[in-house]
């Protein structure tokens, strides 16, 4: 098996395009950006907080630093198969991810249960520190997507993606459980994430411009707590 990356560093902008944005930035990009090897794919998250949500809520106060912690899977076997767990921490405009790939039971026992998974590594012990400051971590939202991933033909370490049919719920918090969720962005539009370890090239930039498409501060998670807090709010049941 192919291992994937597990360090990342890089700067991530995010833009929400429309359906004919969307059309015409395929089109720009074919000449520069191709399909990378996750491709096309369906994205599954368990993203995990502490019984108050401290995370997220601090969080969206758009601190210098933040972090996440979320438990990963690229489509789902419902027999189990590989998944990520990774944590994530943005400073001062620049992400850091680390991530950590174990089966899946093994990942749900040790993020669920506190099992210490059988290997070791300087990943694992770091998401053993960020378990062991942040007490009582626990599942708190399930969050799926559909996504189209690109990579730079010049191998520059450019990543654009775009999801769309980004759905949450607080329920069935169960990474092989796909079914229902509520939409966290109307249908028609899609997130576009730009990823990139260095400045944007000046085709990028001039493609952004030509579009004028401009970055937005748009968080999957945060998007989801927000509508579940109106929504609680409101005494809908979720």
């Amino acid at each position: 098996m192919e291992h994937a990356q597990t360090i990342f560093k890089r700067y991530e902008v995010k833009y929400l395009l429309d359906e004919v944005q969307y059309k015409r930035m395929r089109e720009a990009l074919a000449e520069h950006m191709e399909m990378d090897r996750y491709g096309q794919s369906r994205i599954y998250n368990i993203y995990f907080d502490t019984p108050d949500f401290h995370l997220i809520r601090e969080s969206l106060d758009k601190p210098v630093y933040k972090e996440k912690l979320r438990l990963r899977s690229y489509g789902m076997d419902k027999n189990g198969g590989h998944v990520f767990v990774e944590l994530k921490k943005k400073y001062d405009g620049i992400v850091y991810k680390r991530r950590e790939e174990m089966e899946f039971e093994e990942a749900v026992e040790y993020l669920y249960d506190g099992k210490k998974p059988s290997g070791d590594s300087q990943i694992l012990r770091e998401i053993d520190w960020f378990l062991k400051y942040h007490k009582h971590m626990e599942p708190k939202m399930y969050i799926a997507y559909d996504r189209i991933a690109l990579a730079a033909k010049d191998d520059s370490g450019l990543r654009i993606t775009f999801d769309d049919n980004l759905r949450w719920r607080n329920t069935r918090l169960d990474l092989q459980d796909e079914g229902g969720g509520n939409l966290i962005i109307e249908k028609g539009y899609y997130l576009m994430e730009v990823k990139t370890p260095e400045a944007l090239p000046v085709w990028m930039a001039d493609i952004l411009d030509a579009l004028k498409l401009y970055p937005v501060s748009f968080s999957k998670y945060g998007r989801a707590y927000k509508e579940m807090r109106e929504a609680a709010a409101g005494g809908t049941v979720i």
